[in-house]
């Protein structure tokens, strides 16, 4: 029996991994220690080389403190997630934790209204 290589949906569950992974501020060989596996074998599940089973993707969510369901769509949160997954970079990370530890609301939304006027202004 051939098995199924992977595919756009090994990729976009890899993407979610690598997010939540960086998000956690976890490296790839202390989430491999966690799994059991090589921080290779972690690349791989990320980069959607090699699939995710059923049993690992649990263990990748609990070493990930998430439900298995972050992984998917069709959980109602799935544009959450893809908004998301821009985040893939350090900079874009360092600026969502900078503004979540900001604590008045007000301070919040004139930081998202200062941002949205640079945004429109570089149309």
């Amino acid at each position: 029996m051939k098995q199924r290589s992977a595919g756009k949906p090994d990729i976009e569950m890899g993407k979610r991994i690598r997010l939540r992974r960086v998000e956690q501020k976890i490296s790839q060989a202390d989430l491999g220690e966690k799994l059991g596996v090589s921080f290779q074998q972690v690349q791989k599940y990320e980069k959607g080389v090699n699939r995710v089973g059923a049993a690992r993707l649990q263990q990748i969510a609990t070493a990930l403190d998430v439900p298995v369901t972050f992984f998917y769509d069709g959980d109602g949160k799935t544009r959450e997630v893809e908004s998301l997954l821009f985040l893939d970079s350090a900079f874009s990370l360092r600026l969502l934790r900078a503004y979540s530890r900001i604590k008045s609301q007000t301070v919040q939304r004139q930081m998202v209204v200062l941002m949205e006027a640079i945004a429109d202004e570089e149309k």
